[in-house]
């Protein structure tokens, strides 16, 4: 069932989605070669506590017989892991990675949800090419989050566009809507039709978040139950914010400060 939020839902929505906005700021500032991901963890959960939030993937629990509940505050996946790394002692960053981190953040009963892919010192052309065709797919789907589309729209959007720059969009995971809990109606791929799917209206909060591959759209999943890769071992990026549906303009409400002014989205 899809969620519509009230003025005091959306206010506690929109303090949620500032915790992940200044966490990946913190991230940003903070992640370097030779960390390893697990004290990348530590430390961003730590700064998320500071901010009055939990982190709501810590102890997620899929229901799936023999995978445990998820050990971390984030997700961290390098190169060509797509989405949902397990942070580790013995993985350590290094110079030239690209990094996907994913993270929700609950505070007074409502999460926020948004993903960034980090480069670690200098980087080639291409994974940096990949990481701006992700940040632009999900601009591109940014324009039909309006009163009035259908998530359809936002799919067909996401996917054209990925396509069309060479590139996959993951199939087997998806966008959602969000609120009280990480996971609401509605599911949002990355590809699709226009016009199909429920329509956008105003007090929905909606997560939009293209997962994108440099080379065939196939995945495995690692033995740990949480890690996906890509089958080809190329690269992958992620971008994700939660979106405010609204009678107007559409409002992220995990906007990092770097992300508004090279965007220019308020």
């Amino acid at each position: 069932m899809i969620t519509i939020k009230n003025a005091k839902e959306i206010e506690l929505m929109r303090e949620a989605g500032k915790v992940v906005a200044t966490l990946y700021d913190y991230i940003e500032e903070i992640i370097k070669p030779g960390m390893t991901t697990y004290e990348l963890d530590q430390l961003a959960e730590a700064k998320m506590r500071e901010l009055g939030a939990t982190p709501a993937e810590k102890g997620y629990d899929i229901g799936v017989k023999g995978v445990p509940p998820y050990p971390a505050s984030l997700c961290v996946s390098i190169n060509d892991e797509v989405i949902h790394g397990v942070p580790s002692k013995h993985k350590i960053i290094k110079e030239g990675d690209i990094v996907s981190v994913d993270t929700v953040a609950l505070k007074n009963g409502f999460n926020g949800d948004a993903a960034r892919t980090f480069v670690v010192g200098k980087v080639s052309k291409e994974a940096q090419r990949l990481i701006d065709v992700t940040t632009q797919a999900f601009f591109e789907g940014l324009k039909y989050c309006r009163a009035g589309f259908r998530v359809g729209d936002i799919s067909h959007a996401v996917g054209q566009y990925v396509e069309s720059q060479g590139y996959s969009v993951v199939r087997e995971f998806q966008g959602h809507g969000i609120g009280r809990d990480m996971h609401e109606d509605p599911g949002i791929p990355n590809y699709g039709k226009a016009g199909r799917g429920a329509r956008l209206e105003p007090g929905m909060t909606i997560c939009v978040e293209p997962m994108v591959i440099q080379g065939k759209p196939d995945i495995l999943e690692l033995d740990d139950g949480w890690t996906i890769i890509t089958e080809d071992g190329s690269l992958a990026a992620h971008y994700e914010n939660t979106i405010l549906i609204t009678k107007d303009e559409p409002e992220i409400l995990t906007m990092t400060k770097k992300d508004k002014q090279k965007y220019k989205v308020k």
